[in-house]
């Protein structure tokens, strides 16, 4: 294919589980069916998913990250220190149902012992012959609005130390992918979305921290997080309000963020999500610089 990313349809990763993939995952956990099995039905679920991008024109593709549970599993599985613990935060809908949010948790030391990411991209390049694009949580997520709540004190004493530590991985994989000729990585960011929505930070302020600092630190950590990355790598950043179901974490606009979200170096281009009335209005788009890129989110599955 000619041209580079961005290209003006993409979409952001994550795609619908086929039920023979979502039966597997079962069946692995009652003990039915083993590992390989698994992957051989993952490995033939991502080839006819990337063959289907491709026949409605994509020029980028993912292989819908079907290999894992939650979008940020890999991450968790792949980085030392890392594991799942329950958050403040609450998926709900119109109808009032709710279901409590999961995310990452630094139990340990952070140290990325293995690629993220790196299996997944060369086996979709394996397959296609169009631009592979990469997905990870982004740093932000990784904290998922909690400062020192999601950071084990004992591991980590000094909380800047740890926010070090977590975008040294981050710049490990970024060169690790670039070495097996990666150009496209995508970064998902649910934190800074949800930052104008004033239960959002009743509840950030209730964890004994300040909305508007950890907005710079967040900043900050995604900047160090792209530092040094390779010219010809195109790093995006998709900006969502968390999704389960059918249901969301937070309501606001991106004007709270805006300025500071669209001048952090090394983020091209940013996918922010526009497919509800949720999402605000589009007056923040006058902020975004002269050389980067908003891929508008207009349309859904749902």
């Amino acid at each position: 294919m000619n041209g580079k990313p961005p290209f003006r349809a993409d979409h952001v990763g994550s795609l619908l589980r086929p039920q023979e993939l979502i039966d597997a995952r079962h069946k692995l956990r009652n003990g039915e069916i083993g590992e390989n099995a698994l992957r051989e039905i993952e490995d033939r679920a991502i080839r006819e998913v990337v063959k289907f991008q491709e026949d409605i024109g994509l020029q980028a593709v993912t292989d819908g990250e079907f290999r894992r549970g939650a979008f940020f599993s890999h991450f968790v599985k792949s980085v030392a220190g890392m594991t799942v613990k329950i958050t403040p935060f609450t998926f709900s809908n119109d109808a009032g149902d709710s279901v409590q949010a999961y995310g990452p948790y630094a139990a340990g030391k952070l140290k990325r012992n293995k690629g993220i990411t790196t299996n997944e991209f060369t086996f979709v390049e394996s397959v296609t012959d169009r631009t592979v694009k990469v997905t990870m949580p982004a740093p932000s997520y990784v904290n998922f609005l909690g400062g020192r709540e999601r950071v084990d004190e004992t591991a980590y004493p000094d909380i800047a130390e740890y926010f070090a530590d977590l975008a040294a991985v981050y710049r490990e994989e970024l060169a690790d992918l670039h070495a097996l000729g990666c150009t496209f990585v995508q970064l998902d960011e649910v934190p800074l979305a949800m930052m104008e929505d004033p239960h959002v930070n009743d509840q950030i302020r209730s964890l004994g921290e300040d909305p508007d600092r950890l907005i710079e630190v967040y900043i900050d950590a995604i900047a160090s997080s792209v530092s040094g990355k390779p010219h010809d790598m195109v790093i995006g950043m998709h900006l969502c309000r968390g999704n389960y179901r059918g249901r969301w974490l937070a309501s606001g606009g991106y004007e709270r963020v805006a300025e500071r979200l669209f001048n952090i170096p090394g983020i091209d281009v940013f996918f922010l999500e526009y497919d509800s009335p949720r999402a605000g209005d589009f007056s923040p788009l006058r902020l975004l610089p002269r050389g980067k890129w908003a891929v508008l989110g207009l349309i859904s599955s749902k």
